[in-house]
């Protein structure tokens, strides 16, 4: 009998194949001990009956089909105990997510208990910036922005060279010395084309079960990031008694599909079965449209956040709608917009179609523009300083607060026409007078002239000498220093020496801008960061290169910050830092926008580091 043959009573057809194909040294083996075992057996037996034929394989044969059928398992395959689907996506399928735009749910991790989940995550396949996948945020028991809310700190995928380079993990409580990783990233102009092996089947674990450790990875089959502290993390909860932790995951220009956990999440389980869809919001409905235009070509770009069974979410563009204009789109006055979504979570016909509406405006093509009243800020200011004189396009945003533009149509009738619904030109950063275009839909244009000016500078002291503790535990939001108003046109300019904990690229000076009653702008940092309403809007570059050697000079680093009110309700912030290490570096934010210009003040903030002033 050939050894298939006495082989197949054992196993069947497909790890008979993968026996033969894949491991022939192990495969003759067997083959070998079968044969001797064979024709010991058919001596003392015949074929009929024969415990040759049960289909209970002796012990040592399962044993080493269970061996050969682990060794096909991939490197990222775990053996996870306990997991329980979850499944549902978050940020934006565009890839259009911004950082702490998008959350997955609360996983609560007990302290002795460790979390396991596996994730999908989806990299932007056209953008290779570094940063650019998902982050594991560390924190108390506490919701974000809840009373007594801490973080420990968060572990972003990527790992750039040194621990602490390019902020691939950051907080007060995560140890940088403790991270390591098997993929490197070297960015180049801040990109990487190897940021794409991060994407695809990835599995996280947080472990608590050690008494005296704690320990995070994150695998995937290209990549692992682990962090290993060997001490036990401190209780941040002010509830001593509540030893809990909560873990929770942000992506950044990607979105994740969450598959599988072993803890449920604040909110229970979300299941694998197809779900209905249940209510939808209308997104980027025109508040306007010309008479003559289609419903489809008015409504290209619009879409719908779709809200299906178990709270899971996804955005829907405006072609899988069905769209209907009530009254017809070929009278002039208010219509409503109905848009009707039939398909399941996973594209399948819906038991029950839902149904959203909006409200637009069908008028008469614009056949010109005026200016019926003028813009309130004409006159802009801009400075430069180090760290923008070798920018040769500068631009300053144009400013419409209080400016009226009346339409005339068609027909004869007037009216005025809402800002959203008009475009403007940018004003470039050159003295002199220039001409802003007001271009409204259809290309009517109208416009207005401003004028640029150079700021000046001047100095501003702070009435204390040293802002944050001398042993840079200060931490953030901890002190400032004084508040220091910034009239239109008018550039403060601050000199002081800044000492930071070196524990990570933040822990450096900060830059906030707020109102008298201390409303913020914005809050911008050292390390080409911020955040806030008019951060957004900014642009913003630095010079500090690679990361570890720019912090490294910025402890007695001398500074000089500049912050300019321009006039058009938008402020500038530049800063030019000497470091000990004999380089010097650059940071600015320009046009940082939702500024009252007859009400902006900043002041310094520290975090792990400490200002002098006055030396």
């Amino acid at each position: 009998m050939k050894y298939e043959s006495i082989l197949s009573i054992y196993l069947d057809k497909k790890q008979l194949q993968f026996l033969k194909f894949k491991t022939m040294r192990l495969l003759k083996k067997i083959t070998y001990a079968f044969c001797f075992a064979t024709l010991g057996l058919l001596t003392l037996t015949g074929c009929e009956g024969a415990d040759l034929y049960d289909v209970n394989a002796p012990d040592w044969i399962s044993d080493k089909i269970q061996e050969i059928e682990d060794s096909k398992k991939t490197p990222q395959e775990e053996d996870l105990e306990g997991m329980q689907e979850d499944v549902y996506t978050f940020g934006n399928s565009d890839f259009t997510s911004g950082f702490w735009s998008s959350f997955s749910k609360y996983y609560v991790v007990p302290d002795g208990e460790t979390w396991n989940a596996v994730i999908n995550l989806h990299i932007n396949p056209a953008d290779n910036i570094y940063y650019k996948n998902f982050a594991l945020i560390i924190t108390n028991d506490v919701e974000r922005g809840g009373v007594g809310y801490a973080e420990y700190g968060a572990i972003r995928f990527d790992v750039t060279g040194s621990p602490e380079t390019y902020n691939s993990q950051w907080g007060d409580h995560i140890n940088f010395q403790y991270i390591s990783g098997t993929l490197l990233l070297d960015p180049i102009d801040n990109k990487d084309a190897n940021i794409q092996l991060l994407g695809g089947k990835i599995t996280i674990t947080v472990d608590r079960s050690n008494t005296s450790a704690f320990t995070v990875k994150m695998k995937n089959s290209e990549a692992t990031k682990t962090y290993e502290q060997p001490y036990k993390e401190e209780n941040l909860n002010a509830d001593v008694s509540n030893t809990n932790i909560r873990c929770f995951l942000v992506p950044e220009g990607s979105y994740i599909d969450f598959q599988q956990t072993n803890i449920v999440p604040v909110g229970g389980l979300t299941s694998a079965e197809d779900k209905n869809p249940i209510s939808m919001i209308l997104q980027d409905v025109p508040s306007q449209v010309n008479v003559g235009t289609s419903l489809e070509e008015a409504m290209t770009n619009i879409s719908v956040i779709v809200t299906f069974e178990e709270g899971v979410t996804k955005t829907v563009s405006g072609s899988e709608l069905y769209l209907t204009a009530i009254p017809d789109m070929e009278q002039l006055g208010m219509k409503t917009l109905v848009a009707i979504y039939n398909k399941t979570f996973k594209g399948e016909n819906s038991e029950q179609p839902i149904v959203a509406n909006a409200t637009f405006e069908v008028v008469e093509k614009i056949v010109s523009l005026e200016i019926t009243t003028a813009p309130s800020h004409t006159q802009y200011y801009y400075y430069t300083s180090v760290a923008t004189q070798t920018l040769t396009d500068r631009t300053m945003a144009f400013d419409p607060t209080d400016m009226v533009v009346t339409a005339t149509y068609a027909d004869g009738s007037s009216r005025v026409v809402e800002h959203d619904n008009l475009s403007f030109s940018s004003v470039s950063a050159t003295i002199g007078s220039q001409v802003v275009i007001i271009t409204a839909e259809g290309g009517a244009t109208a416009t207005v002239g401003v004028t640029v000016s150079e700021s000046t500078s001047s100095v501003v002291t702070n009435t204390i000498n040293m802002v944050g503790a001398a042993d840079n535990s200060t931490g953030w939001p901890g002190t400032y220093s004084d508040d220091f108003n910034v009239r239109v046109g008018e550039t403060k300019c601050i000199n002081f020496t800044n000492y930071s904990s070196l524990g990570g690229n933040w822990n450096n000076f900060l830059v906030v801008l707020r109102k008298a009653d201390f409303a913020e702008y914005a809050v911008v940092r050292a390390d080409n960061w911020g955040w806030g309403n008019g951060y957004d809007a900014s642009l913003r570059n630095g010079t500090q290169g690679d990361w570890s050697a720019w912090l490294a000079g910025m402890n007695g680093a001398k500074v000089t910050i500049y912050v300019t009110n321009c006039g058009n309700s938008t402020a500038d912030v530049q800063a030019v830092m000497e470091g000990t290490t004999g380089t010097t570096s650059t940071q600015y934010y320009l046009g940082i926008n939702t500024v009252d210009p007859s009400d902006l003040n900043f002041t310094l903030g520290v975090d792990g580091c400490h200002l002098v002033f006055n030396e």
